[in-house]
């Protein structure tokens, strides 16, 4: 226990909590619009946010911001104006964002140490100011997040629908992008830059597998994203090596735990029907065997299972795309 009594551990705790919370609230409408690599474009772009601060002697969270939601936005703006598509716009951003980032700070005078814990993140470095800045953006995202859920739903789904029903579809575009730019930099402490997208797919992507709706996947994926940051955070100060790694690497086991009962609970719901040689479940119709008759293949009745269609006099019976008629005691093919 003495573990929580470290405020450095409380600190980065409460961060971990946090953004355990926001990266998959976002990340769930990334994911439904097919933009799961966004924030590891973003990440990239905060690099040079990064090394921007760490030149100009500024907060270097402040410079990340303000980068990251200037190339999400230029991200979103290329996506939807621009010749280029989605991927390639996060390709040029990528590319662009990371030899920035690298060149900057070089010229800042700065050793890979300092670089490495903003990539991969560490837990001593969350100072009280960086809590505070954590907070308020992790909150921030939430309100969003939660606020205009049915909105932010409407245009991950279908644009077009969005916009005949009257959604600024390019503004809550624009809003998902620079939330998922806020989400990026809430997480460079924990996390880290290069690893915080996988916060945003992986525990999606996980209650994807056990849930049926949007809103039950955007709980559970909360959930599995704040077990997934204070279990990483935990082990890593065990274990003394880098949370961001750590988170990731718990998420992804959650994964394929989720995966094989997922695969399980869709066997189970789809399983209605026995195989012949399987016994009946109680309250579920066995297969109903055909009775041959010399005039025809099946002789068709009530018993045999088939849809039938009563008709004043006579019942209808349907097989193999053909339709039988019951007339006292004979059969007709229709």
């Amino acid at each position: 226990m003495t573990l929580f009594q470290l405020e450095f551990m409380q600190r980065a705790l409460i961060a971990g909590l946090l953004t355990g919370l926001a990266a998959p609230a976002i990340g769930t409408y990334l994911v439904q619009r097919r933009l799961s690599l966004m924030g590891d474009g973003i990440g990239h772009i905060a690099i040079t946010g990064v090394a921007l601060g760490l030149l100009t002697k500024t907060a270097p969270t402040l410079t990340a911001i303000l980068v990251a939601i200037a190339g999400a936005t230029a991200i979103e703006l290329i996506r939807a104006r621009g010749k280029a598509s989605g991927d390639v716009a996060l390709a040029l951003l990528f590319y662009g964002g990371i030899a920035g980032g690298v060149l900057l700070i070089g010229l800042a005078g700065q050793g890979a140490a300092t670089l490495n814990t903003f990539l991969f993140g560490s837990l001593t470095t969350v100072s009280p100011s960086d809590l505070y800045v954590v907070v308020g953006l992790a909150v921030a995202v939430l309100v969003v997040a939660i606020g205009l859920g049915p909105q932010l739903f409407a245009v991950c789904q279908d644009e077009e629908f969005a916009r005949v029903t009257g959604l600024r579809v390019q503004l809550l575009n624009l809003v998902i992008a620079v939330m998922a730019a806020v989400t990026v930099t809430v997480a460079m402490r924990t996390v880290g830059l290069l690893l915080v997208s996988a916060l945003m797919v992986v525990p999606v992507a996980t209650a994807q597998q056990v849930t049926r709706s949007f809103r039950s996947t955007f709980v559970t994926a909360c959930g599995i994203g704040v077990v997934a940051c204070l279990a990483g955070i935990v082990t890593s100060y065990n274990a003394d090596v880098a949370p961001g790694a750590t988170i990731v690497i718990l998420a992804l086991a959650g994964f394929v735990v989720a995966a094989v009962a997922g695969a399980l609970i869709r066997r189970r719901r789809g399983h209605v029907v026995p195989l012949a040689d399987e016994e009946p479940e109680i309250g579920v119709p066995g297969p109903q065997p055909h009775v041959v008759s010399p005039g025809h293949p099946h002789d068709h009745n009530p018993a045999c299972g088939h849809a039938k269609v009563e008709h004043g006099d006579h019942v209808d019976y349907v097989h193999d795309g053909h339709l039988h008629a019951a007339h006292g005691d004979h059969w007709d093919e229709h």
